[in-house]
């Protein structure tokens, strides 16, 4: 420790160099008193936001919102963190009024430091991390207790609107997308349907329907047939058979007679099942051709039930927003009016300053001695050298007393003190 050993070391280190300590320490205190009054006050509140699950199981009435909740939050906490944003906020709460000649990139910045946004992971189900966000939490550190605690209120209210307005235009534009996507396929619908009637018009096939309706039509027509050939071979049979007697004679013409009817019927009931059976057989290519067509019908039939079915869930997560009764922020704990700082006390800070000043100034004497080695008594001289004084002798300082400067120049006139 250089030249101190004992109290009586330190307390002659101080006695010696009492002098730059007391500089020291009072340029240190000056200093530590003007940055005191330097520091502003901050005042801190924080408003805390829940994140409400949705009323309705997401099973009986899933929502169309995708995503996890921390990403979400993190979205809004960019958009209400804008410049444009920010500029909003202090021009409706009047901030920085007193300071005209500051840029509104200088305000922006200040505001984005004051303000932050910290969200609570909810607990997790397993070992998997959703990304669900529990709480959130938006602390205003300001100079004054009020411009706080109204700082995080309107942070709080305009990421509330934030979280409404986006997840309601998100499920506006996914009914949307469905509703044209829905839109888009029945046209495909019509203009498909057109062009098979169209074909079958070209092509003289029956549609569905007609076929059905001409397949009973061709059976009836045959059956007819049948019994028309019955009836005729029972009256060939009657024709072949001898005739003698004069009624014999008359029932044979009469027989023929209903014969040649019955060949006229059967003929044109030939004529109408050959139509009706051309009705529905075509070609091979026409088949194929018509095969490919309703292939295309049932796929964009089967692709409009799933649309619709998309199209009424996200009809389902309209209302569900609209009502407010899918997930939401609510407050939980509004921001309260700080009553005191949260900053360190200016006296604090210039009694800290004060006593680091004294501890600067010890030190700086300390180092000046060690700069300055000398022995300064006999104890000393005994510990560095191992031999002990005889005599110590103190240090004398001359006293100059009254008169002295006149006897001196007496002195150097050559007369005598007393004499004029």
């Amino acid at each position: 420790m250089g030249s101190i050993f004992s109290i009586a070391d330190a307390i002659d280190m101080v006695r010696r160099r009492i002098v730059t300590i007391i500089a020291v320490f009072l340029i240190g205190s000056a200093l530590s008193f003007f940055y005191a009054l330097s520091k502003q006050h901050l005042y801190t509140s924080s408003e805390v936001l829940q994140v409400q699950s949705p009323k309705i199981d997401a099973e009986l009435a899933p929502s169309t919102i995708s995503g996890s909740s921390a990403r979400r939050l993190q979205m809004i906490e960019q958009q209400v963190m804008s410049r444009g944003g920010v500029l909003e906020l202090i021009e409706k709460l009047g901030l920085f009024a007193d300071a005209e000649g500051m840029s509104d990139a200088d305000k922006v910045g200040l505001i984005r430091r004051a303000v932050s946004l910290e969200g609570v992971a909810a607990a997790r189900e397993g070992y998997s991390d959703d990304g669900t966000v529990s709480l959130l939490r938006i602390t205003a550190n300001w100079p004054s207790a009020d411009g706080a605690q109204q700082i995080a209120h309107e942070f709080s209210q305009r990421t509330i609107a934030l979280s409404i307005s986006s997840r309601l235009e998100q499920a506006r534009e996914t009914l949307a997308f469905f509703e044209l996507q829905e839109a888009a396929v029945r046209s495909e619908i019509e203009t498909l349907e057109a062009d098979i009637s169209r074909f079958r018009t070209e092509n003289d096939i029956a549609t569905p329907g007609n076929i059905e309706a001409a397949q009973r039509e061709a059976e009836t027509v045959t059956e007819a047939i049948l019994n028309i050939d019955r009836k005729m071979l029972t009256l060939q049979r009657q024709i072949a058979a001898p005739a003698n007697t004069r009624i014999e004679k008359r029932q044979r013409e009469a027989d023929m007679l209903e014969l040649q009817g019955l060949e006229a019927e059967r003929a044109l009931l030939a004529r109408t099942l050959e139509r009706l059976n051309d009705s529905l057989v075509g070609t091979p290519e026409l088949d194929l051709q018509l095969a490919e067509y309703t292939r295309q019908l049932t796929d964009l039939r089967a692709q409009l039930q799933q649309v619709s079915a998309r199209r009424k869930e996200a009809q389902i997560g309209l209302q569900l927003e609209t009502q407010r009764q899918s997930e939401r922020l609510t407050v939980l704990e509004p921001a309260p009016l700080p009553e005191y700082p949260f900053t360190t006390a200016r006296k604090q800070i210039v009694v800290l300053g004060a006593a680091a000043s004294l501890l600067l100034g010890l030190g700086v004497a300390f180092a000046l001695d060690l700069r300055h080695p000398v022995i300064r008594s006999a104890a000393q001289m005994e510990r560095e050298l191992g031999l002990r004084p005889v005599i110590s002798i103190p240090e004398m300082k001359p006293v100059r007393r009254k008169g002295s400067w006149r006897r001196r120049l007496s002195h150097l006139g050559g007369r005598p003190p007393g004499q004029s």
